[in-house]
């Protein structure tokens, strides 16, 4: 089934997916004119080619990203460091879980690809069933790991043929996205899926 996304700030850049795979890209007007019976999806904001994490396994293999039923206990936010490396050793079985967790939360910053050399299971089945891409990293990496890091690392343009891999951010244009960072995200589309809408 063929799905039309248009975010409001770039209806130049609407999308047309066809299963997994781009079909189409250009204004809106023209695609929906030329495809009336796909389904709409639109959206606040910009549509990009999304975001490359330069830190897979830093945030997925080095982070402990906690349970939100652990939250009285360890927080909130990913663990870094030292922390991490013993509740790993403690309990090694917490490395899945956390790097799915992680997987979600790099997918709610418009990641649909990472860069560095994943070298676990767990890691790596997490990167595998979200569908997220495994690049080369940047020559040099922009600062501590982070979900969000700086400066921000967008994939090429998206053309027909290529996987259906993008984001949306609810920013006005890309320099906005710049300045106010992935967080910013409302959906990250990967193998033409759905994987992450906010709320």
């Amino acid at each position: 089934m063929l799905t039309l996304h248009v975010a409001d700030a770039s209806p130049e850049a609407a999308v047309l997916v066809d299963g997994a795979f781009v079909a189409a890209v250009g204004p809106y007007d023209e695609l929906a004119e030329a495809n009336q019976d796909a389904r709409l999806r639109r959206w606040p904001g910009i549509l990009t080619p999304g975001l490359l994490n330069p830190y897979g396994p830093e945030l997925l293999e080095q982070t402990y990203h906690p349970d939100p039923r652990e939250a009285d206990t360890y927080g909130t936010e990913p663990i870094f460091g030292e922390r991490a490396r013993e509740l790993f050793h403690a309990e090694p079985v917490r490395l899945g879980a956390s790097a799915r967790r992680g997987v979600q939360r790099l997918l709610a910053h418009g990641t649909v690809a990472v860069g560095g050399e994943l070298r676990g299971r767990a890691a790596q089945d997490a990167v595998r069933r979200a569908g997220l891409a495994v690049g080369q990293r940047p020559p040099n990496l922009p600062g501590p790991p982070s979900l969000a890091p700086r400066p921000l690392v967008l994939l090429p343009a998206l053309s027909a043929g290529r996987p259906a891999r993008f984001a949306v951010f609810d920013v006005p244009d890309r320099a906005a996205l710049v300045r106010l960072g992935p967080s910013t995200c409302v959906a990250t589309v990967i193998g033409g899926r759905l994987v992450y809408r906010a709320r």
